[in-house]
C-alpha cells in the first residue's frame, strides 16, 4: 500500500515512520514545510517539501497514493484564528481535494482531544483521578476548547461530507489524538520532565504531579499510535468513523471501545504501569 504522510516530522509523524516505516505493507511518501539535514534522526528519508496551504505545491505528492495519514497542522490551544486558518482549515480543504483528484481510497485525519476539551477544562483537576466517572465516546457532543480544537472539530465535518458525499476519498478515519510525545519523553512523566527541563516547574511539585496525573489519563504511547494508524490503514469497511486516539490507561477519560470494536485497536500500555520517571540512560536509550 502507498501511503502519503504529511506534517511527517512531528511527534505523531515520527511515530509512525519509528514503528511502521519498516513493514512490508507500506511504502511510505513524507511531505514536510521542512525538510531534515542528512544527520538527522530522520534526515535519511525521501520528502516532499511543501506547505499544505498551497495546493499546487502539495498536489504532485498524492498521485499513485492508496491512503493519506494528514498530520501536518498547527497543534497549539493557544493560537489565534491567524494562526489556525491556513494550516488548519485551508490545508485541510487542500488535503482532502487533493486525495479526491487524485483517487485516494483512505484518508486519516489527526483530529484532536481538544475538539471535546471543554468537558476538561470545566472538571479539572479532578477528572485526572482514577475514580472520576467521565467516559466520553464518539456520540458524545463535540465542545472545542480553542481554535485549534475548533479547527479540529471543522476538519471531521469537512471529512465527512467528502467520504459521504464524493466518490473519493471513499474511507475517512478521524483519530482525536491525546498525548502523543517525541521518543526521548513517551511515558506519562514526559510532558512533566519536559517542563522541568525548560525551568518551567520543579519536580516532585504540585505541578508536577498534576501534570503526571494528566498524563496518565491522555498518554498515546508512540507505539499504540502508530498500532491505531495501522488498523485504519488495514480496514476496509468504515467510510466514516471518529476513533478516540489513547492507550489503555486506567484513568483516561476517552473511550477506545470504538476503536477496539470496529478497527481491532488492541493497545498495549497503561499509564499506571509507570510510578516514576525513566533514567537519563534509559531515556537516552529510547530516543
Amino acid at each position: 500500500m502507498n501511503v502519503l504522510v504529511t506534517g511527517a516530522y512531528g511527534r505523531c509523524g515520527t511515530a509512525i515512520i519509528d514503528n511502521l516505516h519498516q513493514s512490508s505493507d507500506y511504502e511510505f511518501t513524507y511531505l514536510n514545510r521542512s525538510d531534515r539535514p542528512d544527520d538527522h534522526r530522520y534526515g535519511s528519508f525521501d520528502t516532499h517539501v511543501a506547505d499544505v496551504s498551497d495546493y499546487n505545491a502539495i498536489r504532485p505528492a498524492f498521485d499513485g497514493q492508496d491512503a493519506v495519514v494528514h498530520l501536518a497542522a498547527y497543534p497549539y490551544t493557544d493560537g489565534d484564528w491567524s494562526d489556525v486558518f491556513e494550516p488548519n482549515v485551508l490545508g485541510m480543504y487542500n488535503v482532502l481535494e487533493a486525495a479526491r483528484d487524485a483517487e485516494v481510497e483512505s484518508f486519516v485525519f489527526g483530529s484532536t482531544n481538544h475538539v471535546q476539551g471543554l468537558y476538561e477544562a470545566e472538571l479539572a483537576p479532578d477528572i485526572y483521578r482514577r475514580e472520576h466517572p467521565l467516559l466520553l465516546d464518539h456520540t458524545d457532543p463535540v465542545r472545542p476548547d480553542s481554535f485549534y480544537g475548533a479547527t479540529k472539530s471543522f476538519g471531521e465535518d469537512i471529512g465527512r461530507y467528502y467520504a459521504e458525499a464524493m466518490d473519493w476519498p471513499r474511507r475517512f478515519y478521524a483519530l482525536r489524538i491525546c498525548t502523543v510525545q517525541s521518543a526521548a519523553f513517551d511515558n506519562p512523566y514526559g510532558p512533566a520532565e519536559r517542563h522541568v527541563e525548560e525551568g518551567e516547574i520543579t519536580r516532585g511539585g504540585a505541578a508536577y504531579q498534576q501534570s503526571v496525573n494528566r498524563t496518565k489519563a491522555t498518554w498515546h504511547s508512540r507505539r499504540d499510535f502508530a498500532h491505531l494508524i495501522d488498523c485504519c490503514l488495514q480496514d476496509s469497511d468504515v467510510t466514516y468513523g471518529i476513533f478516540n486516539g489513547v492507550s489503555a490507561n486506567d484513568r483516561r477519560w476517552f473511550s477506545i471501545q470504538n476503536a477496539r470494536e470496529r478497527l481491532g485497536y488492541q493497545p498495549q500500555d497503561n499509564g499506571e504501569a509507570w510510578n516514576e520517571p525513566p533514567t537519563t540512560e534509559q531515556r537516552d536509550m529510547e530516543s
